[in-house]
């Protein structure tokens, strides 16, 4: 009899395999909390809302997310399961395989995108440093580069990157690299004169949360395949959420600080320019190696989702998702692939609205009685959300549709699981 992976989707994690505290899971999501997009992110919310707004909307939003992804993930330590493995507990098995074909997609395509993101980092570093003729400055290389990268650290697992990696030395480099970036800020920046510049307008507060909340709740149909590897629920919580919050407000604030005080000209990579201009590109160069990280755990988690669609080792899915992500990178044009990217992802914070609320309100973080191959309760509540996130976004954009969909998924659930019933067993 062959033994499962340990990353299969469908087994729990045995008891021996969950090593994860709280330390673990802070190096983690604080990391995956610190990136190039989250500075993209806090760039974009500059002009409309101003430094003091901007930072209001990263603060409400990344606080707001932050307590959902922790819940999140604690059912993957209540469980042992994959993110894709527990939501069979709340759809049903069959229910759960277009999510899990959904995760797949979105997550091949983000792969590749981090990939890309990474590779015009390095190239602009590259010119920069070596001439616009550089063999450094080559957009291929890069590519296959960053591609190798991340499809070895996927192929090796959340153990041993987070463990060898991240714990060891991975998070003292990111945290050198903002803070050098804060105390250049402060030396450099008027911050009382930005602080007191209102925005232009072009964005509201409420589109900014929006925005800001759709980075943590981005990790939601992931989380649990790295907290299933935890102790417990507590560690994960804890671990998590002050990870992520404080590298993500962290981060995106400097964004926001670096867009307006020194790329306000609108010129593409105007905030590239400016933080490669600081510390010699160092800090950059940094979290540029931290972006890495990203792209693992986006084709580590797209591996384990099609775990539960075909029944192959999940490291040897790794290897060949990250081959496709790195062919997707290197040849397809990816612009309106973005958009269709963020259109399948407004569909998983609904559908956590309804897993959050079976966990916790329905079977009260026990295993359900019967296995079912459709949940349609479930099922319908989720297509609710989905329908009424988009339905917001396209008539009241100002109101924000992340926060109403999950939470009119999650009581729609909740309603039709208190008129149907649903029997438990523990866990």
């Amino acid at each position: 009899m062959t033994t499962p992976s340990p990353f299969s989707p469908d087994h729990p994690v045995p008891a021996a395999r969950r090593i994860f505290g709280a330390r673990d899971l802070f190096s983690l999501w604080f990391s995956l909390g610190i990136g190039l997009m989250v500075l993209q992110v806090g760039a974009m919310l500059a002009p409309g809302l101003g430094l003091a707004g901007a930072v209001l909307a990263i603060a409400l939003g990344t606080g707001v997310g932050v307590l959902l992804l922790g819940a999140a993930g604690v059912i993957g330590s209540d469980t042992g399961l994959s993110a894709m493995g527990t939501l069979k507990l709340s759809l049903g098995s069959h229910g759960a395989r277009l999510p899990a074909l959904l995760n797949l997609l979105q997550l091949v395509g983000w792969g590749a995108f981090e990939i890309i993101v990474m590779r015009d980092a390095a190239s602009l570093l590259g010119a920069r440093a070596f001439g616009e003729d550089s063999a450094w400055n080559s957009p291929m290389l890069w590519t296959l580069c960053f591609g190798a990268l991340a499809t070895a650290l996927a192929v090796s697992g959340p153990l041993a990157f987070v463990r060898k990696i991240l714990r060891a030395w991975g998070i003292w480099l990111l945290l050198g690299a903002c803070l050098w970036l804060t105390w250049n800020l402060f030396a450099k920046a008027d911050l009382a004169a930005l602080w007191n510049r209102s925005g232009d307008g072009s964005m509201s507060l409420a589109v900014g949360f929006d925005i800001v909340i759709a980075m943590p709740l981005s990790w939601l149909p992931l989380i649990a395949d790295y907290s299933r590897f935890a102790r417990d629920g507590r560690q994960v919580f804890g671990g998590t959420v002050l990870g992520y919050f404080i590298g993500n407000t962290w981060l995106m604030s400097l964004g926001v600080a670096y867009t307006l005080a020194f790329a306000a000209s609108g010129e593409v990579n105007a905030l590239l320019l400016a933080l490669a201009g600081a510390g010699m590109g160092i800090p950059l160069l940094l979290i540029l190696l931290d972006e890495s990280e990203k792209a693992f755990a986006d084709i580590h988690s797209a591996a384990v989702s099609s775990g539960v669609l075909v029944p192959v080792k999940v490291e040897h899915l790794a290897l060949v998702i990250g081959v496709l992500c790195t062919l997707i990178a290197l040849l397809a044009p990816l612009a309106q692939y973005e958009n269709f990217l963020l259109l399948i992802g407004s569909v998983f914070a609904p559908l956590f609205g309804v897993v959050l609320v079976d966990h916790y309100g329905v079977r009260r973080r026990r295993l359900p009685t019967q296995a079912t191959g459709l949940h349609w309760p479930a099922l319908l509540a989720w297509g609710m959300g989905a329908v009424a996130y988009h339905v917001i976004a396209a008539q009241a954009p100002d109101l924000g549709a992340t926060l109403p969909a999950v939470l009119l998924a999650g009581l729609t659930y909740g309603v039709l699981s208190l008129s149907r019933g649903r029997g438990t067993v523990q866990a």
